[in-house]
């Protein structure tokens, strides 16, 4: 029994190339690390690794974190500049007894000693989105958009091991130094190999409001299955930010637990999700929505998933030079 689950359909690559290892007996952390690399590399990502849109400074900073849930151990990185792939910076540092979640210099200077490899993460493609918006936005403050696409994976492989992980560039426009909850555990991810894992994508302030992540796990350890346990949080946190403040950012979780069994729950239309397991013939991107008081889970036609990865490869339209 193995399995596999990820944020958004970005991950569909990654998580095939997972799903082999696991497929393989291999370590779910291999496989996390192995899948979320691939997201990071892919250029058309805009909001992960190589290709994520800059902060309002156009600098590409990057957050990540890896969580190991037999030990409890995790890495994590914020704000770093200039480096490939954070998500194999975090998981080095998950090997650490202290020092474990670096940001901003203290991480780059880490990673540079450690041997990682340096990158130019800003690329052509996203200093076209950048003055873009800084052109649409000349007459008013700059703002961030309200959610966005992290990646986020857990896995479990057939020795029973959890792991999780994620890794983004954090919100288009967002203040030098800022970071959201995806390298925050508790909030961005959590792994238990007693129980299960889940992992977050959305707007991170509002995520971490409910320390969203660890909640789900804590509902599956008092017996919910994932889909409760996802349903559950992202529906009380909603509501309840909405109560307190009027407004509710972007939440999305995923969840899987030590049986293999998945669930996810969004606040957001048509969310998308990748799910591998051993039952399954090949990884499965599904779309969820909200119905009442459950979400429901279609998976995506071949036609939709061709139209998404096409929307990302698209040129992107020069509309300022300066």
């Amino acid at each position: 029994m193995w399995g596999m689950i990820a944020t958004w359909t970005m991950a569909l690559d990654g998580v095939t190339l997972g799903a082999e290892q696991l497929k393989s007996n291999g370590f779910a952390g291999d496989a996390i690390e192995a899948a979320i690399k691939d997201v990071e590399d892919g250029e058309y990502y805009k909001s992960v690794g190589y290709g994520g849109l800059p902060n309002e400074e156009m600098i590409v900073e990057l957050d990540a974190a890896y969580m190991d849930g037999d030990t409890l151990n995790f890495g994590a990185i914020g704000a770093v500049k200039d480096f490939a792939n954070p998500i194999s910076i975090a998981r080095s540092l998950s090997a650490n007894d202290f020092n474990n979640f670096l940001v901003g210099a203290g991480a780059e200077a880490y990673a540079s000693k450690a041997g990682f490899e340096r990158k130019t993460m800003l690329t052509d493609r996203a200093k076209i989105f950048y003055k873009n918006r800084v052109g649409d936005d000349r007459q008013k403050e700059l703002a961030p958009y309200a959610g966005h696409d992290t990646v986020g994976m857990v896995a479990l492989d057939a020795e029973g091991q959890l792991v999780g992980g994620t890794s983004t560039s954090g919100l288009f426009m967002k203040k030098a130094g800022r970071v959201g909850d995806s390298p925050i555990i508790g909030s961005g991810l959590y792994c238990d190999r007693a129980v299960g894992g889940a992992t977050a994508t959305g707007l991170g302030e509002d995520l971490m409001k409910g320390v969203t992540s660890f909640q789900i796990v804590q509902m599956m350890k008092a017996g919910l299955s994932p889909q409760e346990a996802c349903e559950k949080v992202v529906f009380e946190l909603d509501a309840d930010l909405t109560a307190r403040r009027g407004k509710s950012g972007d939440l999305s979780v995923v969840a899987m637990n030590t049986a293999g069994e998945w669930g996810c729950a969004s606040n957001i239309v048509n969310f998308s999700f990748v799910v591998a397991t051993a039952d399954a013939s090949e990884p499965t991107v599904y779309l969820t929505n909200r119905v009442g008081d459950h979400m429901e889970h279609k998976v995506a036609n071949q036609e939709w998933i061709t139209a998404y990865f096409a929307k990302r490869q698209q040129e992107v339209e020069i509309r300022y030079d300066k």
